[in-house]
């Protein structure tokens, strides 16, 4: 018999309620592509700050299917589980409400490609607001500071513009901590007053010191301290998706390090431009910058 202590319980309930809660119900898009195959769209809504994930199935020999969406070509060349194509693409937090394109496309060599175009509402979404006080250097920043927010900015645009071409993860994604998340994606954020770009993730609420795990296996590709992040690490897991863990007070991984999904990377902290001990967990597809708790819903 195994024995479980009421604590280990309590987390793990937690932990399951927490991504019920927050994953939400799902719809799946139906399309099929111009040779043929079919492609499933999986989504929790048509909103911005949403995961998309697709899969192809019954695609011909020979035949490569990519998707477009805002000028943006997504090959959907991994392999999930099950051997089916997979892709991902987001609905960035900003983007507005409307109708647009996604196009398909089979290409198969030596022949033009076949091209077919359907239309997509993006239904639009509120987001809270919300006033904090903090260091006044996180605010106005010094000469020097701004500066190096320039230089950290270009950084994380070079790592987020890296498409590794395989799927790293394995399985569903999870929770980095068993503590409450709160839905704080997209806050309109005020500091000491003055607006600032939206909370492009979500805050969780554990405690100083305690272990962060990767939601989901893959390549650390930056583990350094930043001015307004703090000790942070960037998970790669592939086909363009990547997690994002600030304000550690101690990073565990370094940056080449492969991460099964569980692995430790870091301990809570509030370094940067933080309030207090906490976890900002953010995720990336492509160039959208979506919310952590629509990837945990996708059936991968």
């Amino acid at each position: 018999m195994i024995r479980v202590g009421r604590r280990a319980v309590g987390l793990f309930l937690l932990a399951a309620l927490s991504r019920a809660a927050l994953s939400g119900p799902r719809e799946t898009t139906v399309l099929q592509t111009p040779a043929g195959a079919t492609l499933e769209l999986n989504l929790r809504a048509w909103q911005p700050g949403e995961a998309i994930v697709v899969r192809l199935t019954d695609r011909p020999e020979g035949v490569e299917t990519v998707l477009s969406f805002r000028d943006r070509d997504i090959p959907v060349s991994g392999r999930a589980a099950d051997g089916s194509g997979l892709a991902f693409f987001g609905l960035d937090v900003t983007l507005k409400p409307g109708v647009y394109d996604l196009g398909i496309e089979d290409r198969v060599q030596g022949s033009p490609p076949l091209k077919a175009k359907r239309t997509v509402e993006v239904q639009p979404k509120s987001f809270p607001r919300k006033s904090l006080t903090v260091k006044s250097e996180y605010v106005f920043y010094p000469p020097e500071a701004a500066e190096r927010i320039r230089r950290e900015s270009e950084l994380l645009g070079a790592v987020y513009a890296v498409r590794t071409p395989d799927w790293q993860g394995t399985g569903p994604f999870e929770a980095p901590h068993p503590a409450r998340a709160l839905p704080n994606f997209g806050e309109i954020r005020v500091f000491n007053g003055v607006p600032r770009s939206p909370h492009t993730g979500v805050d969780v609420m554990a405690g100083p010191d305690e272990m962060v795990r990767s939601s989901n296996a893959g390549t650390v590709v930056l583990a350094s301290e930043l001015y307004l992040a703090g000790n942070t690490v960037i998970v790669d897991h592939g086909l363009g998706v990547f997690t994002l863990y600030c304000h550690f007070s101690r990073v565990l991984v370094k940056r080449g390090d492969r991460v099964s999904k569980g692995d430790p990377v870091g301990r809570v902290g509030s370094t940067g431009r933080s309030t207090g001990p906490h976890l900002h967990w953010g995720v990336r597809i492509l160039d959208a910058r979506v919310d952590p708790a629509s990837l945990l819903g996708l059936d991968l």
